[in-house]
């Protein structure tokens, strides 16, 4: 016989957030669906970079393939920088399934739930934030 927790607990159906067994309090509904539509949105945009990106080839006689060198050098800026993001939005999303979504990565305390509504991938409560 196996000892069951509340962290055993399977999430409600369609919520993301564990019905039990975390000192946290629950994440606020409106952050965690913006979680969501934050990682289709940026998903989104990166494959249409990758699309535009694989467009811009250039013949090596094009007359203004500097034009499309710096094209290119700024879509891969773009991209890196959609990266990093998505990578904030899905981390949160891992502290969502883990049950430590709105806790500061420094001290550990309760981030402001308007903090998490504000910015719904912030590691950091507002004392701690860079």
């Amino acid at each position: 016989m196996t000892d069951e927790t509340a962290t055993d607990e399977p999430t409600a159906p369609g919520d993301d957030t564990p019905t039990g067994g975390s000192d946290h309090p629950p994440a606020p509904p409106a952050a965690v669906d913006q979680l969501h539509q934050e990682r289709e949105h940026l998903s989104t945009q990166l494959a249409e970079l990758d699309t535009v990106e694989d467009a811009m080839a250039f013949d090596d006689n094009f007359a203004d393939s500097g034009q499309v060198a710096a094209e290119q050098g700024e879509n891969r800026l773009l991209a890196s920088e959609l990266r990093e993001q998505l990578d904030d939005v899905e981390r949160a999303l891992g502290k969502l399934d883990e049950g430590t979504y709105g806790s500061c990565e420094v001290c550990g305390g309760p981030i402001g739930e308007s903090r998490l509504e504000a910015m719904p991938a912030t590691r950091f409560c507002i004392d701690h934030a860079g």
